[in-house]
């Protein structure tokens, strides 16, 4: 098959808005996946609820303020189809199917598993839904048949299991979903004012909906060099939270600004105020494109509804012939 038309799936968790951290990790990736692949993108809202259960409210909101950033950004729904998980109930009955013949083993070694049990110690999230959740992330990515899937290298056991469970239903019920692939892709981890990693629940993140006076702000008290406390001092950009932003986004300027930097011939102070004009001059576009977004709620809702039902469409026959190969009475 020519690599064009393969189909390429990809899904994010409901969070809120998106901040500079998600433009660099994943919507800059989605937005060239479109034009080589046939790419389907989930707003993930019941994998939310793996760990949101006790309070989903804010979900709903959340999509919203992420389809807006996605269709300002630059996903075009005439290139890719973007929809809601939970709008194609087909995924969850056959997230159920897999369920029946997935070990229990599998998902208890799964990484992730271990890892959020660990740093999620103010949730309780001992339930079946986030012990589940990989078989979940299975049905998601085989419901559209989708050979390719964009990961970070961290990812990749994570997508291997759910190829085990493909190559599981292959072979007991026969030849039916693609192995998904990965297609290896770049994640800079950008840091957040405070110097960890950036993301919305440190409350150190830029969005890309601030406005000029919030990024001005926000860089104003941003984390710097720590081993520069004079304005005298030579600076350390590699290890410098502004500079990584500089780094990604004012790259034509980013191999000057580390040479003064590291040359004490420009401060942090006027370093932020610089990247405060690029960041306002970079997001302005987009977020004009966003505030039209806003303003045709009856075109942006459109615009959901023919993703829902597109995909719809395509995952019901998928669930049929799944169906019919498990032997399930009319299929």
């Amino acid at each position: 098959m020519d690599e064009k038309m393969k189909r390429v799936f990809s899904g994010m968790r409901p969070t809120g808005k998106l901040h500079l951290g998600h433009l660099a990790g994943a919507l800059t990736n989605w937005i060239n996946l479109q034009d080589k692949y046939e790419c389907f993108y989930e707003m993930a809202d019941l994998h939310a609820l793996t760990t949101d259960y006790q309070n989903p409210f804010g979900i709903r909101e959340n999509i919203t303020e992420m389809l807006l950033d996605f269709f300002a950004f630059g996903i075009n729904p005439k290139k890719a189809t973007v929809f809601v998980q939970s709008k194609i109930p087909e995924i969850s009955e056959l997230h159920l199917l897999l369920s029946m013949f997935t070990p229990l083993g599998w998902l208890e070694r799964c990484p992730t598993y271990k890892e959020q049990v660990a740093q999620l110690k103010n949730k309780e999230i001992t339930n079946y839904g986030f012990l589940g959740y990989p078989v979940l992330q299975t049905a998601d990515i085989i419901s559209v048949k989708a050979e390719k899937v964009p990961v970070g290298e961290d990812q990749v056991p994570h997508l291997e299991l759910a190829r085990e469970i493909v190559r599981r239903f292959n072979h007991l019920y026969g030849q039916l979903f693609p192995e998904p692939e990965a297609i290896l892709t770049a994640t800079p981890k950008l840091l957040g004012t405070d110097g960890r990693k950036m993301s919305k629940s440190y409350g150190n993140a830029i969005f890309l909906s601030d406005t000029p006076e919030d990024i001005g702000k926000k860089l104003a008290t941003m984390f710097t060099d720590p081993l520069r406390p004079f304005r005298k001092d030579p600076g350390h950009p590699d290890a410098c939270p502004v500079f990584g932003i500089n780094a990604l986004y004012n790259q034509a300027n980013s191999l000057s600004i580390k040479n003064d930097c590291l040359a004490a011939k420009l401060g942090c102070t006027e370093c932020k105020k610089n990247l405060t004009e690029v960041l306002v001059q970079y997001l302005s576009p987009y977020q004009k494109e966003r505030e039209k977004l806003v303003k045709d709620t009856a075109g942006f809702d459109r615009i959901i509804e023919q993703g829902n039902e597109k995909t719809r469409q395509l995952v019901s026959e998928v669930l049929s012939e799944a169906k019919r190969k498990m032997g399930l009475y009319g299929y």
